[in-house]
């Protein structure tokens, strides 16, 4: 069986760091808000390039702290509205309902799976206060038409930066730097993953990262005292040691998924199977390797894959609209009819990539999925 993604394979490209930065967290003794996260906090604002650095539980808790903190600074109240991807995984909505907020939601482009920046103007009314954009798949959403958007109606620009570490717009900013915020998760198998849980904040904005860090130490900046009301949610110190080693060997494990999906384009030819749009490497750094299968004939393919020993995820099948938890919400009554979305949740198919897949057996994948 080939493995959609070994997370053992993964660690074990970098096992001996791993295991001499977990080591030194244990015998160092301090295991929350120590050097290993103020370490890796200002690598990873480096890396990304932006002022400020906060890290956190996780992905989710990452988008909702911005939004949070955006509420306790006035920018934003219960009601508002924030415009976001309808093709994307349910955590970004969930950052927006959490906080009261009304998601606004746009179809994508058919040949890119993201937000479709043509859309988005006709939606924005004087409670919209956001755009969230979503670098799903670890491809850029960002264009300069969208830049624009944010700037004409002066609106907040929110980035997901869950799939796409390392990636580059076609400026040459890396993503999670563009907008005025920006939430990552660390969940194992992204494309830096920690051996759990874990999500960051970047941003450029003092004012913000203050009000993130506060609000994720139970809303406490200083010792029992306590501005607002919070949660924990913070990046323990082992987690925070092992992204800093695997974020030193990141744009090398990134270079292998771009030859990977390299062999994914240049050898698949099935008349069934539609590739998106190519990106240049810099815009894409492989989170996921989505394909789309005609003629209701994904979960065939998947099937007959399956049978010769290739295992494939879907992302996702059911859209975030058409999940029970939003059944009866507000924004989504009368009950959203957004065919894109629909299309690409039934026919989505995920192929085996990333740091440790063997150049045969892509190739193999290439010859089972051509034969289909």
């Amino acid at each position: 069986m080939i493995p959609f993604l070994s997370l053992k394979e993964v660690t074990g490209l970098h096992a001996a760091e791993i295991e001499e930065a977990v080591k030194r967290v244990v015998e160092n003794g301090w295991y929350l808000q120590g050097a290993e996260n103020e370490r890796f906090e200002g690598d990873y604002a480096r890396f990304i390039g932006s002022k400020y650095c906060v890290g956190c539980a996780n992905g989710l808790d990452a988008l909702i702290w911005i939004f949070r903190a955006y509420i306790e600074l006035g920018v934003m109240q219960a009601g508002d509205e924030v415009i976001v991807p309808a093709n994307t995984y349910i955590a970004t909505i969930l950052a927006i309902t959490e906080n009261g907020l009304k998601p606004v939601l746009v179809e994508p482009s058919i040949d890119t799976l993201e937000i479709d920046s043509e859309r988005i103007e006709a939606l924005i009314t004087e409670r919209t206060r956001a755009v969230c954009i979503v670098h799903l798949y670890g491809r850029n959403a960002y264009s300069d038409r969208i830049g624009e958007i944010c700037s004409k109606h002066n609106l907040k620009l929110i980035e997901d930066n869950a799939q796409a570490h390392g990636c580059k717009c076609a400026d040459g900013r890396v993503t999670g730097s563009i907008g005025d915020a920006a939430g990552h998760s660390f969940y194992p198998g992204k494309n830096l993953g920690a051996l759990g849980d874990g999500g960051a904040v970047t941003t450029n904005d003092p004012e913000l990262a203050k009000a993130v860090r506060t609000l994720a130490n139970y809303g406490s900046s200083a010792k029992y005292v306590f501005k607002y009301t919070g949660r924990n949610s913070r990046l323990d110190e082992i987690q925070a040691a092992v992204l800093d080693v695997k974020l030193k060997h990141l744009e090398t494990d990134n270079a292998h998924r771009q030859q990977v999906a390299k062999m994914y384009y240049d050898g698949i030819k099935n008349p069934l199977i539609t590739l998106p749009e190519r990106l240049s490497d810099v815009q894409n750094v492989y989170h996921l390797f989505p394909i789309l299968v005609r003629e209701n004939k994904r979960d065939e393919l998947q099937t007959y894959l399956k049978e010769n020993g290739i295992e494939t995820l879907i992302h996702y099948p059911i859209p975030p609209h058409k999940q029970e938890c939003y059944a009866a919400a507000e924004w989504n009554r009368p009950q959203l009819r957004l065919p894109i979305t629909e299309q690409i949740a039934a026919q989505e198919l995920s192929l085996p990539i990333g740091p440790t897949i063997k150049p045969e057996d892509v190739q193999y994948i290439i010859e089972v999925i051509n034969r289909f």
